[in-house]
């Protein structure tokens, strides 16, 4: 099995959490029901599962339902065997069925079963919802397999990628010898992605070809996604998300709607933005007018580079030149938007609220984030030149930002000068948001 950061965190609610439902979210084919089976299995629970893709009959079963009674009734038609106060009901793309979701609040107060639900395209079927289940939902957002998960699997030791946590927290060098060997692991991520089954196509085979018909099969489906949409919009979607690759080989990467059709606006179209984000398909980063904490008080949702939810993805959109040139260690190439789609992806799948800045007079930041309640700036360089970051000098050096350091994700090794500290690429994987624990705050109110 992959092994898959959040896995922990859907074994611990099913050891723990009888107060709450499940449900595990995002893209289609990032491995949802695979972890949530292997999951099941592992903690030896009694469970069933309804697949509403696989057996659309299932939908016709409970749509219209009127009580949980009624859901209750029609569910003991089709599995047998429940367990009262024991069994879990695994409902799979619960998306093609909205009354359940209507009903779930009820029936997680009603305790005669538990309820994982995992589903694709949510955020865009359930957004009319009429009744969520507030309070009743645990939600897990899950992403394809991000750096880390993907160099285990190609079998990098613990003590390796604990070595990098280490040299990343000292801010210290790593081994050169181990250096060179993740930034070869790191070159072969661009291309195969996180898909899951692209990259156990790549573990059982090495053949990146048959990785790629893999990579061209998903992107059919998504796209294939985009006809559910109504008959106009559908075409936006398309040419939106096929325009993604050029894009981010502009030099100003900021996704311009006139690329696509110079007459159109931003308010036109701006549903098809927020539907391929909500459909876990493509991955916004706003502009702010100042990289400066709070970040969310500059931002500015019209302006916005756009990412692929995968690199293996997005590579695979380009030309079979592009992979061999990432194989080869080429320079013929600017691999910028690449990999400022990689670190997008990472940042994404660790909870990171992730921003940009340009300005006439400072120059472009690629990212900024906030980290210890101060804006990082990040910037993303794909070949040699790393030293060379006007805009980082610029704004670090900018008392009014208030910011104490920056970095540089590039090819060389950790070395620091002044605020901005070089980073090797594969370090985006230890760039996390502190978590709090036990925030307890008493308010003495005696005397008043």
């Amino acid at each position: 099995m992959l092994k898959r950061r959040i896995f922990p965190e859907i074994l611990s609610w099913i050891e723990k959490d009888h107060k709450h439902a499940l449900l595990v979210t995002g893209a289609r084919q990032i491995g949802k029901t695979y972890l949530i089976r292997a999951a099941l299995e592992e903690s030896k629970s009694d469970y069933v599962e309804l697949n509403f893709i696989k057996n659309p009959e299932f939908v016709n079963l409970f749509k219209g339902i009127t009580s949980i009674n009624e859901f209750y009734d029609r569910l003991t038609t089709v599995v047998s065997g429940l367990k009262l106060g024991e069994t879990i009901v695994f409902l799979d793309e619960v998306q093609e069925c909205k009354d359940i979701m209507t009903w779930l609040k009820f029936l997680v107060e009603d305790k005669k079963y538990r309820f994982v639900l995992s589903g694709s395209l949510l955020g865009v079927e359930l957004s009319d919802l009429r009744s969520a289940p507030v309070g009743y939902l645990h939600t897990i957002d899950m992403y394809p397999m991000d750096l880390f998960e993907f160099f285990t699997a190609l079998g990098v030791k613990d003590s390796t990628l604990k070595l990098i946590e280490e040299s990343y927290e000292k801010r210290e060098p790593i081994d050169e010898f181990i250096h060179n060997q993740l930034m070869k692991v790191f070159d072969l991520y661009l291309i195969i992605g996180g898909m899951p089954e692209a990259v156990q196509k790549y573990i059982d085979t090495n053949d990146i070809s048959k990785v790629a018909a893999v990579q061209e099969d998903i992107i059919r489906q998504y796209k294939s996604d985009f006809t559910k949409y109504e008959e106009k919009s559908k075409l936006q979607l398309r040419e939106i998300y096929e325009a993604i690759p050029s894009e981010l080989e502009e030099k100003n990467k900021r996704f311009f709607i006139s690329h696509i059709d110079g007459k159109i606006s931003f308010d036109r179209v701006k549903n098809n933005f927020i539907w391929l984000k909500n459909a876990g398909v493509a991955l916004p980063v706003y502009n702010i007018t100042e990289p400066k904490a709070p970040l969310k008080i500059s931002e500015k949702r019209n302006l916005f580079k756009l990412f692929l939810s995968d690199v293996g993805l997005l590579t695979s959109m380009y030309s079979n030149t592009v992979r061999l040139n990432i194989l080869e260690g080429s320079n013929n190439i600017n691999n910028g938007g690449i990999y400022e789609n990689v670190v997008a992806q990472e940042l994404f799948s660790r909870g990171i609220k992730t921003y940009y800045f340009n300005s006439k007079k400072q120059g472009e930041l690629d990212f900024v984030i906030e980290l210890k309640g101060k804006a990082l700036p990040i910037e993303v360089k794909s070949g040699k030149d790393y030293d060379k970051h006007s805009a980082l000098s610029n704004c670090t050096n900018d008392e009014n930002y208030d910011i104490p350091e920056a970095f540089v994700l590039c090819n060389g090794n950790v070395s620091k000068k002044e605020h901005i500290t070089n980073l090797p690429i594969y370090m985006m994987g230890c760039i996390k948001e502190e978590s709090i624990d036990g925030l307890v705050y008493k308010l003495d109110l005696q005397g008043i």
